[in-house]
């Protein structure tokens, strides 16, 4: 009987402790996206700042983005970089889905397989973005420049870890 009420005294001292420790929650939706994007402005060349791991994208410096409309609507993606020092660079298609989320759009890099392209931050000069999806496993950090303000740099890592973004997983591109 003293074994089971150290037992269940322990169980209760565990279950509080936890209690106060606040695990973030990843809840990105699709009405976390933006509410206005002016694809016009959104267009150009983006450097990525930082991004999660995928194999698709492991060891690449450098990393751009070039954004393009195309005659038919569409969005011409091209992602370039440097892999061991050599040129690396993948092109695929984008396009907005439903005019109710601007900031959300859809990108294909192969045949017919779309992932979510979700803007969940942009400041109103066009000049920072935080690009994420429905998983919480994509993440990017997009700037006009190789480097971003402080500042902004700031709020772009306090929005993403609101949304339950493990921030600290975050691997920083190097520019040169």
């Amino acid at each position: 009987m003293k074994m089971m009420s150290i037992l269940l005294s322990c169980t209760a001292l565990i279950i509080t402790a936890g209690c106060g420790v606040q695990i973030p929650e990843f809840n990105v939706t699709i009405d976390n996206t933006v509410k206005e994007l002016n694809l016009d402005r959104y267009l150009g060349q983006w450097y990525e700042i930082a991004r999660f791991d995928h194999s698709f994208e492991r060891g690449l410096t450098g990393a751009k983005a070039n954004y393009s409309l195309k005659e038919d609507g569409t969005i011409k993606v091209l992602n370039t970089g440097y892999k061991n020092g050599k040129y690396d660079e993948a092109e695929a298609k984008a396009f907005r889905p439903d005019d109710k989320y601007p900031g959300a759009l859809r990108v294909s890099f192969f045949l017919f397989f779309y992932s979510d392209y979700w803007v969940l931050d942009l400041d109103e000069n066009y000049t920072f973005a935080l690009i994420g999806s429905k998983k919480a496993k994509f993440l990017w950090i997009l700037s006009r420049t190789p480097e971003m303000a402080p500042e902004d740099l700031n709020r772009v890592l306090n929005k993403a870890k609101s949304l339950g973004y493990k921030i600290e997983d975050l691997i920083w591109v190097e520019h040169s």
